[in-house]
């Protein structure tokens, strides 16, 4: 493959290809009534690496778990979005451009859940603190996870069907309890700061990425290392947090890269999608 100035195109740095393709969906298939032509998703993909192979193993996956759906025109296949598919990118779509990574307007209150299942709900256990760490749930101690603010446990946990099995609460810290100490206790903030100085070795050059091939590859590269940070991101209170702390310059690098890269993103986009219209 070749970059833009017609040289050889080194490796870019790996990235899954799952969650490349949801940033893919996310840019350039939500909110669009359309579906895109599989060849030309390959065409894309391409510019970043990933084989023909991974490509067809991911959009294959992903009609199996509902979130595509094919649709056949003459001998091609194109996947557009299902509700399920809209509902999963609308919700990273907040986490990248409303909620965003700081959170500046904690009220003081924290969202409880405890739990209580029997051994052999092992794997209901797993499903369940992987939903918690999922929405910003930090383990305080045995069986009871917290969260700063107000959290929509209800429509989270419907599908596990727990019933009586878990309580939720929400409370504030008292003496000699400080809010501070929880997060101490139930957050791993050198770990959260870890990945977001990652994020800016990467990206906080006055060149990042210069293998890549060109600025959509940057783009969904880019994309995709912010979605991921922020979502494993439980937006702990700034207030708790160290002044500098790293993801308040991260996220204001993000929103620099992506203004630069987009307009020229959507053009060459643009020249290699094929798209099918859905609406009626």
């Amino acid at each position: 493959m070749k970059r833009e100035d017609g040289q050889d195109q080194p490796q870019v740095p790996s990235a899954r290809p799952q969650s490349l393709m949801f940033s893919f969906l996310g840019i350039y298939v939500l909110g669009r009534d359309t579906a895109v032509y599989s060849g030309s998703v390959i065409d894309v993909f391409a510019r970043l690496g990933v084989s023909e192979e991974a490509v067809r193993s991911t959009l294959t996956r992903m009609a199996k778990r509902n979130l595509l759906a094919r649709h056949r025109r003459g001998k091609k296949v194109y996947f557009g979005l299902t509700p399920h598919a809209t509902d999963v990118l609308e919700d990273g779509r907040r986490h990248v451009w409303e909620t965003g990574a700081v959170n500046r307007d904690w009220d003081g209150t924290w969202t409880l859940v405890g739990f209580s299942l029997p051994g052999s709900e092992r794997s209901t256990r797993h499903d369940l603190r992987s939903q918690l760490i999922w929405a910003g749930f930090g383990l305080l101690q045995g069986g009871l996870w917290i969260a700063p603010g107000t959290k929509d446990v209800e429509a989270m946990l419907a599908p596990l069907g727990l019933g009586d099995n878990v309580t939720v609460l929400q409370a504030r810290a008292l003496k000699p309890t400080e809010s501070a100490d929880l997060v101490r206790k139930a957050f791993d903030t050198d770990q959260i700061a870890l990945r977001y100085r990652a994020f800016l070795d990467r990206w906080d050059t006055p060149h990042p990425l210069p293998s890549a091939a060109d600025d959509l590859a940057r783009q969904l590269l880019l994309h995709a290392d912010w979605l991921q940070l922020v979502r494993q991101d439980p937006r702990l209170p700034a207030e708790h947090l160290p002044a500098d702390w790293p993801a308040i310059r991260a996220e204001k690098l993000f929103h620099t890269l992506a203004s630069r890269y987009d307009p020229r993103a959507a053009k060459l986009a643009e020249a290699v999608l094929d798209e099918l219209p859905l609406r009626p």
